[in-house]
């Protein structure tokens, strides 16, 4: 089969020459690169990726094709896809279709046949930067850059009301004796899954919802959920979290609800050059000891000096990578989150307990 050309072109002028997959078309956003040796479906369907374009560094993709259970939001939201090697057909017995087939029905466009490793080492030398796609310039250089300087920088960019839900809805038994109002930014569906399996009935908000709203469902506590963009442009989210934090019921955030907990309560954020992305982050829990191996994938983090000087809080996990703040917990408040995602499923759980530590503060509270 011939293959149609595709070309990625960065920010900074680098340009890759490649194979089209998925959808024939345009289409870009922040390139960005996870290193998990597996999981793509769930890279892929993460709403923390909305608006990403996603280099996988492992050099198969395609392999094992798409599961319809295997997915962590409705669809896909990415900004395109990076692959060195890039399979149409696949073996996996219980499949339910080719990665091919996936991305041309949710309309997006990827890239196969590139040298990921040298792109990888580009982008973590160079840092984030917007990226482009295109099976429809080739010989027209100028052209796909009046594309590329149409997208918008991430920084200061809000995602999230993009991507919750538009109606709440509920998740778990309703005969469950605890009752969390869990706010939308991008949440995954094993986030739900694994609070339901603790005998948790989740009511699902849309980002904007209020606290006097969620209210009326008179829940025992509140979840604050990963999600997409910059927090720093979420001053909607930030004074909802506030008001949430002064009903003095306990709280858990995760990822983007970790950052706007930290925001909340007048910690800064910043973005990060590269961000973290993969499965097997390295995680100290300072109060245990303990290490953990972790799924990440973020661009933003919170200031560990606002952190640190906070009276009322607590750094209570760092990343062993780059010591960089991966949890906090308040002192004045049965509140505490994480900069990583322990739902995911890396190979080891050994973040799980989290959810635990959240039913007992709820229980104690």
């Amino acid at each position: 089969m011939i293959k149609k050309k595709a070309t990625l072109l960065l920010a900074d002028g680098t340009i890759f020459h490649g194979s089209l997959i998925g959808n024939p078309g345009t289409n870009g956003g922040e390139i960005c690169f996870n290193t998990g040796m597996t999981g793509y479906q769930e890279i892929y369907t993460d709403p923390s990726y909305t608006g990403q374009v996603i280099v996988t560094t492992t050099s198969h993709i395609g392999n094992y094709g798409v599961h319809n259970e295997e997915v962590e939001s409705d669809h896909p939201t990415i900004g395109g896809i990076v692959v060195n090697s890039f399979s149409e057909i696949y073996s996996r017995l219980d499949g339910h279709g080719s990665l091919q087939d996936y991305l041309v029905s949710n309309s997006i466009t990827g890239i196969a046949d590139i040298d990921t490793r040298k792109l990888v080492r580009h982008i973590r030398s160079q840092g984030a930067m917007n990226a482009i796609i295109s099976s429809e310039y080739e010989g027209d250089l100028e052209g796909l850059k009046a594309e590329l300087e149409k997208l918008p920088d991430m920084n200061g960019l809000e995602l999230s009301s993009q991507v919750c839900t538009k109606e709440p809805y509920f998740f778990g038994n309703e005969d469950a004796p605890i009752r969390v109002a869990c706010l939308d930014f991008g949440i995954k569906k094993n986030i739900l899954r694994n609070l339901a399996s603790r005998g948790v009935y989740c009511k699902v908000f849309p980002a904007k919802t209020s606290l006097a709203e969620m209210e009326t469902w008179a829940p025992d506590a509140y979840f604050l959920s990963n999600g997409p963009g910059d927090p720093a442009a979420m001053d909607y989210a930030v004074e909802t979290v506030k008001d949430v934090l002064a009903t003095n019921k306990p709280v858990f955030g995760i990822c983007l609800g970790h950052q706007l907990l930290a925001e909340a309560v007048g910690i800064s954020t910043f973005k990060m050059h590269h961000g973290h992305r993969g499965i097997n982050h390295p995680i100290k829990n300072l109060f245990t000891g303990k290490s953990e191996i972790t799924s990440q994938n973020h661009g933003f983090n919170i200031v560990r000096e606002d952190a640190e000087k906070h009276a009322e809080v607590e750094i209570t996990h760092v990343h062993l990578n780059d010591n960089t703040v991966a949890g906090i917990k308040l002192n004045n408040k049965p509140a505490f989150s994480v900069q990583y995602h322990p739902e995911s499923s890396p190979g080891p759980h050994d973040s799980r307990y989290l959810f635990d530590d959240f039913i007992a503060l709820i229980n104690k509270n």
